[in-house]
């Protein structure tokens, strides 16, 4: 016998972190797999461990992580569980964090400041990812962080179907929050059938996080309803300036709509008192029920993440799932 075969079928495994199962699960589910049982806790100094409890040699693995509170844990565990499947054989690992973590600090805004989504790409890699997905990063230049490829999805689809669906009957305005997201509002402007567009003219203290002065509305937006969108709501403060600016120059309706509901303290709050109709997120995070409100609506992300792992696996295109524009 001059040569042995191997077996040519490839073997697709997800496994998930302890933070989010349940996003874990739809999206398996979308695939038509269930979640690889692993065994992961914590040791009574904070140390944490992960273990596969099947062999994940040869196979296309996908780690599914959602990075909520407490972050920093959730971040380590999922670099662990990498670690372990690197060691046990894994043909090729892929990082699937729908909101990457530390993605804010992605450039020194001031002297000696850190890059952290920098710092995590580089921890991705000496984990053993080969490859990362994740949902509308906070600036598209963090693609470039890692080296190995990075599949950008866009949640922007599925929040402008909904909005679609319920408001286009009525004369809508996308708002951008800050000067920042101008591009996000483009996006959504043509997947809206061109509306017009508007932005919150803002200043930013660099030295306080989280602290934000709305200025003056850019736009038309008087009469209209407007679609106020952010990639991520943290404790909400920018975001509801924003709406009370709006109302303020005379706009009929306020609708909020984010990737990423991160929601810390005063979050919920924030958006209960605010003059908005509804808010929307996907569920690329957990929202407890604690902070879930009678307007608020989140919609699934899941169906995405599992076309493009699908296309991933297949060694498909994941940028035809955006009709070229990934």
């Amino acid at each position: 016998m001059s040569s042995i075969e191997k077996p040519s079928q490839k073997s697709l495994m997800v496994f998930s972190g302890r933070a989010y199962p349940e996003l874990a699960d739809e999206i398996a589910a979308n695939l038509g797999v269930t979640v690889t049982p692993t065994s992961s806790y914590a040791f009574a100094n904070g140390e944490l461990y992960a273990r596969s409890e099947e062999s994940a040699r040869g196979a296309d693995v996908f780690v599914v992580q959602s990075h909520t509170t407490p972050i920093n844990d959730w971040l380590m565990e999922q670099l662990i569980l990498v670690d372990a499947l690197k060691r046990a054989s894994a043909k090729r690992i892929t990082v699937v964090s729908p909101f990457y973590p530390y993605a804010r600090q992605d450039k020194k805004s001031r002297g000696r400041e850190p890059i952290t989504a920098r710092l995590v790409a580089d921890m991705y890699t000496a984990a053993g990812a080969d490859r990362i997905i994740s949902v509308d990063l906070h600036t598209a230049q963090i693609q470039g962080f890692f080296d190995g490829p990075v599949d950008h999805l866009f949640a922007t689809p599925i929040l402008t179907d909904y909005i679609r669906n319920k408001y286009l009957d009525q004369p809508i305005t996308v708002v951008s929050p800050d000067s920042g997201r101008v591009r996000l509002s483009e996006r959504w402007a043509d997947y809206l059938g061109g509306t017009p567009l508007a932005f919150i003219h803002k200043t930013r203290d660099v030295t306080q996080p989280n602290q934000t002065v709305a200025n003056r509305v850019v736009g038309d937006v008087k009469d209209r309803l407007c679609i106020l969108i952010d990639d991520m709501i943290d404790t909400g403060g920018t975001i509801c300036k924003a709406a009370d600016a709006l109302v303020k120059a005379g706009a009929k309706d306020v609708v909020i709509a984010a990737t990423h509901g991160i929601l810390s303290d005063p979050a919920a709050q924030r958006l209960a008192e605010a003059p908005v109709s509804e808010v929307i997120f996907t569920n690329t995070l957990p929202i407890p029920p604690e902070k879930k409100l009678d307007k608020m609506t989140v919609l699934s992300i899941a169906p995405l993440i599992a076309r493009a792992i699908k296309e991933i696996f297949e060694d498909g295109s994941v940028t035809s799932l955006f009709d070229g524009d990934a």
